[in-house]
């Protein structure tokens, strides 16, 4: 039996990383309200697809034009960061989708791309939801429940494993850090 047809006494035999992902993902997807909980799962996934980081750059702008510029050449920079490091690292490890992996793990919605490590809608959502935390601190609670619920859909939608979740986590706050420091804020 290979790890495509893997259950769950075959996971004890796997690396301990691999086993709490893809025992993880089973929980999370092997439950009697699982076809409920994606169809929420895709409307808070879809709030991290990009547009409404274009609408709340230009809210912070018309709000606080002097803050809203830096949010935005922040974000940018954040991005443009982000983006290579993204690729290069999803199309390096070329990381299976938990439904390619098994067929108990259902795809509620066709990603974006192929590979799954890191989660590019994660490490969006953390950007954004450092750089909201940063430039308007009164949003930061906001804007951390919201970045976490994004990178918990993904896995409730069967696109990612925990692990490239925890890997966007990152990717996002290296790239929010680094664009800080070189804007010297």
């Amino acid at each position: 039996m290979s790890i495509f047809d893997f259950d769950r006494q075959d996971v004890q035999h796997i690396n301990p990383i691999v086993r709490f992902d893809l025992t993880f993902s089973l929980l999370c997807m092997e439950h009697k309200y699982a076809d409920r909980v994606s169809q929420i799962s895709r409307a808070i996934s879809h709030s991290g697809d990009g547009h409404l980081y274009v609408l709340l750059a230009f809210i912070a702008y018309v709000v606080d034009s002097a803050t809203g510029s830096l949010f935005l050449a922040c974000g940018l920079l954040a991005f443009a960061i982000e983006l290579p490091i993204y690729w290069l690292v999803k199309n390096g490890f070329r990381r299976r989708r938990p439904h390619e992996l098994s067929p108990r793990f259902i795809n509620y919605i066709e990603p974006s791309d192929k590979y799954s490590l890191p989660s590019g809608h994660t490490a969006a959502a953390t950007i954004m939801a450092i750089n909201i935390s940063f430039f308007f601190p009164s949003l930061a609670i906001i804007a951390v429940v919201w970045a976490s619920l994004i990178a918990l859909s993904r896995i409730l939608l069967g696109v990612h494993f925990f692990s490239d979740i925890v890997a966007g986590v990152i990717l996002g706050i290296a790239s929010s850090s680094l664009a800080m420091a070189i804007m010297g804020i």
